[in-house]
């Protein structure tokens, strides 16, 4: 009997050397980025896909049990998940990823953050964000950034395996930061455009890449238009000859679409996440994807 323990002991030391962190993210592209840089020493999921609107998620059991195993919890910030991340938090009862935990990580710190309201902020605004916008992994340098910041949050998880953090976040940085240069030269050719778009999802992408939004479709964050705010936005494009009405693939595009007939501006639907459409399964992916879009109409 001593014997089996014995051997049962030595089995199970090398399993439980090579267990896997556990990583949940609230967006695809959290994950994304936490895969680069944790490689094959981390699992990692993504509460959200890459086609949902990541205000509005719905919290389902499922989500409650991948967080309870959760070794580390990684969410966007600035109440981006307000509506629906707390209550699973509660419910996971797991210590190791609450806010103010070693497992919890806030990827907003560190960013600039665009957007922020000055004065008085009430529900008749619309669904303002109170801390400034939210999309911010919509510039691959912010993504740089977030890295950076995963690979200190999971080397201070798992310090035995810092040295291969670090060496996986500079593969990952060497790799990108040519494909920053490339997407930047491309744009030049677009830089200064002015854009219609849905929401303010985009703020970060064309505060990077240089262009500029001339209105939104939604009057206030996500209160959909009316007859005659349509009306006004349909003067504004025939007067300014706007050339590009962009949409977020989870919204209603009939309201781009009918801009779209009377003014003859051309409509784009992105996705403003990794997973948003079939063969976007990578954060570099996503903006070859986004910036081709945009050369093909500017």
């Amino acid at each position: 009997m001593k014997k089996l323990s014995l051997i049962i002991f030595f089995i199970t030391i090398p399993l439980l050397a090579e267990a896997k962190l556990n990583v949940v993210t609230t967006i695809p592209d959290l994950a994304a980025l936490a895969k680069e840089v944790g490689q094959d020493l981390v699992t990692v999921e993504s509460l959200a896909r890459g086609d949902q609107d990541p205000h509005f998620l719905e919290p389902k059991p499922s989500y409650t049990v991948k967080m309870n195993r959760a070794d580390l919890l990684i969410e966007v910030g600035l109440q981006l998940e307000v509506g629906w991340l707390p209550v699973l938090l509660t419910q996971s009862r797991n210590p190791k990823i609450q806010p103010g935990s070693t497992g919890y990580l806030d990827a907003s710190q560190g960013i600039a953050i665009l957007e922020i309201p000055t004065g008085k902020i009430d529900r008749s605004q619309g669904d303002v964000h109170p801390d400034g916008n939210p999309h911010y992994w919509l510039s691959p340098r912010n993504g740089l950034v977030i890295a950076r910041r995963i690979a200190h949050k999971l080397s201070e998880i798992d310090p035995s395996h810092a040295s291969e953090f670090e060496q996986n976040l500079k593969s990952f940085e060497n790799r990108l930061m040519p494909k920053i240069g490339e997407w930047e030269k491309t744009a030049l050719a677009f830089r200064g455009k002015r854009v219609v778009t849905q929401h303010k999802s985009f703020t970060y992408f064309f505060d990077w890449l240089g262009l500029q939004t001339a209105a939104l479709i939604e009057p206030k964050p996500g209160i959909p238009p009316s007859p005659a705010y349509i009306l006004s936005l349909i003067g504004l494009i025939s007067r300014e000859k706007i050339p590009c009405l962009i949409t977020e693939n989870y919204y209603d595009p009939r309201p781009s679409r009918e801009l779209s007939e009377r003014t003859g501006a051309k409509v784009l639907i992105l996705p403003t996440s990794v997973g948003g459409e079939v063969g976007i399964d990578s954060y570099e992916k996503l903006f070859d994807h986004l910036v081709q879009k945009l050369k093909g109409v500017l």
